[in-house]
């Protein structure tokens, strides 16, 4: 069974600067398709960014040019840098294999300020 640990939220203000970071306890890791997710509250978690197993991303229009999503293969983990974060990016932010998912971690909660 698949682990994936989310880390590195926080509350910052509008602007704000944060690196997530999730780690997966398989190698297979390495040879997939990874994304990050997002969901606000009272809504459904929603696609925010893909990186293939190679390394190359694609992200969700709002996010172009604000988000950053890489991985490290070496160390099955992958990050998120989010910068010039907007209160709309509030929401608790899961990784996962794009598919067929694994168990669902605990998520790190992202919580930006006006």
């Amino acid at each position: 069974q698949v682990q994936l640990v989310e880390s590195g939220g926080g509350l910052v203000q509008a602007g704000g600067s944060l690196r997530l970071s999730c780690a997966a306890s398989t190698n297979i890791f390495r040879h997939v398709e990874m994304a990050w997710y997002r969901q606000a509250p009272g809504k459904q978690r929603d696609l925010v960014a893909i990186i293939d197993a190679g390394g190359v991303p694609v992200y969700i229009e709002s996010v172009k040019g604000r988000f950053t999503i890489s991985r490290d293969n070496a160390k099955n983990t992958m990050f998120l840098q989010v910068n010039s974060l907007k209160p709309e990016d509030t929401g608790v932010y899961y990784c996962n294999q794009r598919w067929p998912h694994w168990d669902w971690g605990q998520g790190t909660q992202v919580t930006v300020s006006s």
